[in-house]
C-alpha cells in the first residue's frame, strides 16, 4: 500500500438526494449514492467551511455566504479569504505527512494551507468591466490548464444569465488534467462542479430542464470517475445542499424593517442606498435563512417583534454569544428561516426607480444580501433582472426532505451520515499508515 493515498473529491452544488432518487439516479459507475445530512445554513460557503474542517459552522465561524461587519457598518458576500475560516483543516495531518493538497474552485481558498490553489479572481476596472482571471497557485498553473483545456475560463459561465454548462466543462477539464499529471500531482484534489445550481434555481427541481442538468452533470461525474481511476485515485462525490421548489412570493425582511423605521436609508439622485451605520437593523438575506443585525440589545427586540409576524418566516433562530471578540463583530442576532418554499431577498426599496445602481447588474460584492435574480437577463439590454419571481428554486433549510447525496469508492465509515463526519472519515482514511 503507498504512503500517501490518492483521494478524488468533489463537491457538487444542489445535490439533494430526494432530486437524485427522484431522477432514479442512485448509481453512478459501480457507485451507489446514499443519503446524508448537511449543515444549517444550508448554502455553499459554511458547508464547504463545515466539510474542510470537520466542524459545525458555530465552531469554524462561517455563518452563510456574507455577514455584516459591525464595526464597518459593510456586509461582505463571497470573500475569498481563507483566514475566515477557523480550526484545522481535514488534511492537515495528511499534508503534514507527506500528502500533497490541490483545492480547485473552493470558495475562502485564497491563503489556504494547501500545495495548489484555484479559483476566480477577476480585476474590476475603473472604467467600467472586468479583466477576466484566475488566482493561481503556483502562478504557471492557471496557465498551463488553459492551454490544455484550449481556453480560460470564462466567468460570465460560472455566474449571471450567461451562467451554465461550459464553466462545469472547464473545471472538469481542468480537474482531469491535474489527475493525469505525472508524479508531482496532488494527492488530494478538491473540486467543485456549480452546473446543477444555476437550472435548478432557474426552474426549480420539479422542471424537465433540471433532469436534463442532472444528466449532463452524471457524464460528468463519469468522466471524472474514470481519470480518477485510471491514475489511482480513489474518488468521493458529494453534494452541499437540498434543493427545493418555491410556491410562495418572496420575503422582504428589509422593507418590513424599513417600514418600522428600523432599516435607514440615504436618498442620492433618487435612489435608495442602505445607511447601515445610521440604521438600527438589517437583515443579510441568503436564500432561505436572512441573519439579522441589530445596534443594540433594544433594537433586536424591536426588529425580532417587527419580523416574527412577517409572512413566509417559518422560524427564528437564536445565535449564541461568541467569546472571541473578532467572531462577535460578524455573528448575527438572530438568523431567519423561511417557510417550504418560500425564500428571502434583498431589496429595501418599493419603487423601480429607488432603486440602487448595482440592484440591476451582476454585482455579487456590492448588493448586500444574495441575489438569484442575477441570473436571468432583465430590461434594458445587458442588465439583470429585478423580478424576483421569476426565482424558482432555492436552499438553505436543512433537516427533513433536505438531504444531500453523496458515494465514495474508498471505504469511509463515516460515524454518522452527515457531511462533517464524511469529511472526518476521509480524513482518517488518508492517514492511515502515516505516523
Amino acid at each position: 500500500m503507498p504512503l500517501h493515498r490518492k483521494m478524488l473529491v468533489v463537491e457538487i452544488a444542489a445535490l439533494g438526494w430526494d432530486f437524485l432518487d427522484r431522477a432514479g439516479r442512485r448509481s453512478l459507475d459501480g457507485l451507489q449514492f446514499e443519503p446524508a445530512e448537511t449543515v444549517f445554513p444550508a448554502v455553499t460557503c459554511p458547508v464547504q467551511a463545515s466539510f474542510r474542517t470537520g466542524a459545525r459552522p458555530e465552531v469554524h465561524g462561517v455563518p452563510a455566504n456574507g455577514f455584516l461587519d459591525r464595526r464597518l457598518g459593510r456586509v461582505y458576500l463571497w470573500e475569498q479569504s481563507a483566514q475566515l475560516i477557523r480550526g484545522d483543516r481535514m488534511w492537515g495531518t495528511f499534508r503534514r505527512g507527506g500528502g500533497r493538497v490541490a483545492l480547485m474552485f473552493w470558495q475562502q481558498a485564497i491563503g489556504e494551507a494547501a500545495d495548489r490553489i484555484l479559483t476566480p479572481r477577476p480585476i474590476h476596472r475603473h472604467s467600467g468591466g472586468m479583466i477576466q482571471d484566475c488566482y493561481s497557485v503556483p502562478a504557471e498553473w492557471y496557465g498551463m490548464l488553459t492551454e490544455r483545456i484550449g481556453r480560460p475560463f470564462n466567468l460570465g459561465s460560472y455566474w449571471g444569465p450567461l451562467a451554465g454548462r461550459r464553466s462545469s466543462e472547464w473545471i472538469v477539464g481542468a480537474i482531469r488534467a491535474t489527475l493525469e499529471e505525472s508524479a508531482d500531482a496532488p494527492t488530494l484534489i478538491l473540486g467543485y462542479v456549480p452546473h446543477l445550481d444555476y437550472d435548478l434555481q432557474r426552474f426549480g427541481p420539479s422542471h424537465p430542464r433540471a433532469r436534463r442538468a442532472l444528466e449532463m452533470l452524471m457524464t460528468w461525474l463519469e468522466q471524472l470517475h474514470a481519470a480518477a481511476r485510471a491514475h489511482g485515485y480513489e474518488t468521493l462525490f458529494f453534494g452541499d445542499y437540498a434543493m427545493t421548489d418555491i410556491v410562495g412570493p418572496p420575503i422582504f425582511p428589509n422593507r418590513a424593517l424599513c417600514e418600522a423605521g428600523l432599516f435607514s436609508t440615504r436618498a442620492i439622485r433618487g435612489r435608495l442606498y442602505p445607511d447601515i451605520l445610521g440604521g438600527e437593523a438589517m437583515a443579510v438575506a441568503d436564500h432561505e435563512v436572512a441573519l439579522v443585525y441589530a445596534r443594540d440589545a433594544a433594537a433586536a427586540v424591536r426588529a425580532r417583534d417587527v419580523l416574527k409576524n412577517l409572512s413566509g418566516v417559518s422560524e427564528i433562530v437564536e445565535t449564541p454569544p461568541s467569546a472571541d471578540e473578532v467572531q462577535q463583530t460578524v455573528t448575527p442576532d438572530f438568523v431567519l428561516v423561511a417557510e417550504e418554499g418560500r425564500w428571502f431577498a434583498y431589496p429595501w426599496w418599493e419603487r423601480r426607480g429607488e432603486a440602487p445602481d448595482y440592484a440591476s447588474h451582476v454585482d455579487i460584492h456590492n448588493k448586500p444580501g444574495y441575489d438569484p435574480c442575477e441570473l436571468f437577463f432583465g430590461f434594458p439590454p445587458f442588465r439583470v433582472s429585478m423580478d424576483a419571481s421569476r426565482v424558482r428554486g432555492t436552499h438553505g433549510r436543512a433537516g427533513p426532505g433536505r438531504k444531500i447525496a453523496w458515494t465514495s469508492s474508498a471505504p469511509l465509515h463515516p460515524r454518522e451520515p452527515c457531511v462533517t463526519d464524511i469529511a472526518r472519515a476521509l480524513a482518517a482514511w488518508l492517514t492511515e499508515g502515516i505516523e
